[in-house]
């Protein structure tokens, strides 16, 4: 590990202000020091932000729920008014990590941490994300757990988080400060696929620093599953995930939102196959046609194939359960 600085601001723009442009922010440190120790990471700073002022859960103006950016994952996920308005991220973040993880990590920090692809981790294979140019070392090796949508020859590394997925399919925005201000970022905004910057994997401008995640007053809190496929019962990242939530009229769909997790750089989300649902009697053979649409395009590599048709499976049975109410306290 190399010699860093270190430093805990107080405010918000003290900690903008301190930050160098080869240093990093970090909170619960549950990625970042991994990265550290494994000499991917190698900051010459680090700027603590855990004693900035964002830590509260609080109902919006107009009755969504702002969360700040230090607020614990294991606290998002038990938190009274998540659990009632909003239980498919308390779902999708339990599905994540183990106790000890979600206790430390905080609710901006899921948001960056970086994918686990074993070339990115590997120093002495190639890898555009983490050296840009060097090129892929997972296009023609082990890439079992890579992407089947939205990559390219540069990168086809997936994101990890299972939070995020949830917070796309419920259209939340992040919100954050910097050198020029505050902005909101819409969660579909907010990751990047790997285009030619596959190093980059937000919209974050440099020195910016998230201060929270907005969720809207919408929940879906009737009809809505979590499915996570992995290799193991706990404790692993996902081979394909989806955070299904649905409006019911009836037999009918109002509002559909479908978000993958494991198979692209970002949440995959597809207004088009959400569209497809709408108005229409909530049924397996609609949930196929849904599957099929949003998956359309996907291509898979020697080891992860099989991803595709796990994913349409997982999206009808993730719709399915939606749809049943079976996860509705």
């Amino acid at each position: 590990m190399n010699r860093f600085s270190y430093s805990k601001p107080q405010q918000v723009t003290d900690a903008i202000q301190q930050l160098s442009d080869t240093g990093r922010f970090i909170a619960g440190g549950t990625n970042l020091l991994d990265l550290m120790k494994e000499n991917v990471a190698r900051p010459d700073q680090l700027v603590d932000i855990n004693a900035l002022p964002l830590r509260e859960i609080e109902t919006t103006q107009a009755g969504g729920l702002h969360i700040g950016a230090l607020v614990k994952n294991s606290t998002v996920a038990y938190h009274p008014d998540v659990e009632r308005v909003y239980p498919l991220l308390s779902q999708a973040i339990l599905a994540g990590a183990s106790a000890q993880l979600r206790n430390m990590a905080s609710t901006g920090g899921n948001l960056l941490q970086r994918t686990r692809c074993y070339y990115f981790y590997d120093i002495g294979t190639p890898c555009n994300k983490r050296e840009p140019g060097s090129g892929c070392g997972a296009l023609n090796g082990q890439n079992r757990i890579h992407a089947v949508l939205g990559h390219n020859d540069q990168c086809i590394a997936v994101h990890p988080s299972d939070m995020a997925v949830a917070l796309a399919a419920l259209e939340a925005s992040v919100h954050v400060s910097g050198p020029e201000g505050d902005r909101v970022i819409p969660m579909s905004e907010f990751h990047r696929l790997p285009g030619d910057t596959p190093h980059l994997d937000t919209n974050l401008g440099q020195h910016e620093l998230i201060t929270a995640v907005e969720l809207p007053p919408r929940g879906f809190a009737e009809n809505y599953a979590y499915v996570k496929i992995r290799d193991r019962a706990s404790y692993a990242f996902a081979l394909v995930s989806v955070a299904a939530a649905l409006e019911l009229n009836g037999d009918n769909i109002g509002t559909a939102r479908i978000a993958l997790g494991g198979v692209a750089h970002k949440p995959w989300r597809k207004p088009e196959a959400e569209a497809l649902l709408a108005g229409k009697p909530a049924t397996e053979e609609n949930f196929r046609a849904a599957a099929e649409l949003l998956m359309q395009g996907a291509q898979g590599f020697e080891h992860n194939s099989f991803k595709i048709e796990l994913a349409k499976r997982a999206i009808v049975r993730a719709l399915s359960e939606a749809a049943s109410g079976v996860n509705a306290k």
